[in-house]
């Protein structure tokens, strides 16, 4: 039998955990389990919005190839985004690019910006497209490992991990899995240690508007980083369309060239019609965007609490769609195998922490689980939940 050569790259990915999302929420309807797994919501996000795609299909606008950066209103309305919320200023023709979602930024920004052998470090646990692009970028991961019970970043770590072949800083906050929000000194920090070192910093803000307690600081509006920041958002969680897929970078010119350079080779454009409704969303009042926040911190509280109440540790999350537990006063001791028999124990999905780090062992007994469900749904899932003391 000839054997099957597996190129270089797959065997990096093999192994990442890079299909665990879709593998738990296809196990979840396999089984009739309550997904508290993958972090998408289960109702829409603003009437109005949907109809303005709808209006945009209907109407022949983006049904074709739109431009390659992304359609001008909707630049404008990042850049209008940006400047309302954090006085950064950018400049829509080129500072700005439409991508399809937050992951092919990602994604993009490393096969642009990162050469093989170049060093990005990265706060563990991460989000799982963190070492794939960096490994498909020929790359190497340097992981700053995040400890609980607040999961703060380690400047001290971080310093120590930079060397001469360090080429950025991948910095995620509001950070997932945690839900930790970096302070405004953690990330003046991070900034220093960037001028200091002559670093670039990509940083992935998908969470920017659902921070619950303290506030968000993009690292480009502080001193000497704007020019060196590669500032990754998207619609999908802030306005609860994330099968769309409308993401956009931000930076100086040559930044976002270099991004746009590999983007146009993995998905050229995409969303077209989505565009259209994301730039008028983008102007939604302030109302809006409080209104979203409260609600997602009390459902929050209402998992937080009753998880607590059932005996998990529950670690605070100040941010994102997600909450972080420890099993361990369940006497588990293992997160991966606790979340395998789940389903079957007590009809609830959820994501082993392990999955998110390098060092397994640092998260071997977390589990995390998100709220970014109704609240009827959360509470069906904290009443399955009680078939563990049985």
């Amino acid at each position: 039998m000839v054997g099957v050569h597996q190129p270089l790259l797959t065997r990096r990915l093999t192994g990442m955990g890079t299909t665990i999302f879709a593998e738990m929420s296809a196990l979840a309807v396999a089984t009739g389990s309550v997904n508290l797994g993958q972090g998408f919501p289960d109702t829409d996000g603003p009437r109005e919005v949907a109809e303005a795609a709808a209006r945009a299909i209907l109407e022949g606008r983006g049904n074709q190839y739109p431009p390659g950066p992304g359609i001008p209103e909707l630049r404008q309305a990042i850049a209008g985004h940006q400047s309302r919320f954090y006085g950064l200023d950018y400049d829509p023709d080129t500072e700005v690019l439409v991508t399809a979602g937050a992951t092919e930024a990602i994604a993009a920004a490393m096969l642009g910006l990162v050469e093989p052998g170049d060093e990005v470090i990265a706060f563990e646990p991460y989000y799982d497209s963190y070492a794939a692009t960096i490994a498909m970028a020929g790359g190497v991961r340097v992981p700053v490992t995040l400890r609980p019970p607040g999961f703060r970043p380690d400047i001290g770590a971080l310093r120590a991990a930079v060397t001469p072949r360090t080429r950025a800083i991948l910095l995620n906050s509001p950070h997932n899995p945690t839900g930790s929000v970096f302070t405004r000194e953690e990330i003046t920090a991070i900034a220093q240690l960037a001028v200091t070192h002559d670093l670039l910093v990509i940083t992935d803000e998908v969470y920017e508007h659902l921070v619950y307690a303290g506030e968000h600081v993009p690292i480009a509006s502080l001193p000497g980083m704007r020019e060196r920041t590669v500032s990754i958002s998207s619609a999908g969680k802030t306005f609860s369309f994330t099968g769309w897929k409308i993401g956009w970078v931000t930076g100086r010119p040559e930044v976002v060239a270099a991004v746009r350079a590999a983007k146009q080779f993995l998905t050229y454009v995409s969303g077209g019609p989505f565009q259209y409704a994301v730039a008028g969303a983008l102007g939604q009042p302030d109302a809006y965007f409080t209104a979203l926040r409260d609600d997602l911190r009390m459902k929050r509280d209402l998992l937080s609490g009753g998880l607590a109440e059932l005996g998990f540790e529950v670690y605070p999350s100040d941010g994102t769609y997600f909450v972080t537990t420890d099993i361990r006063p369940l006497g588990e001791t293992d997160g991966i195998e606790f979340c395998a028999r789940l389903p079957e124990r007590a009809g609830v999905v959820a994501i082993p922490s392990a999955v998110f780090y390098d060092d397994r062992e640092a998260g071997r007994t977390q589990v995390r689980f998100t709220f970014c469900k109704r609240p009827e749904v959360l509470k069906e899932a904290l009443a399955r939940l009680t078939a563990l003391h049985r």
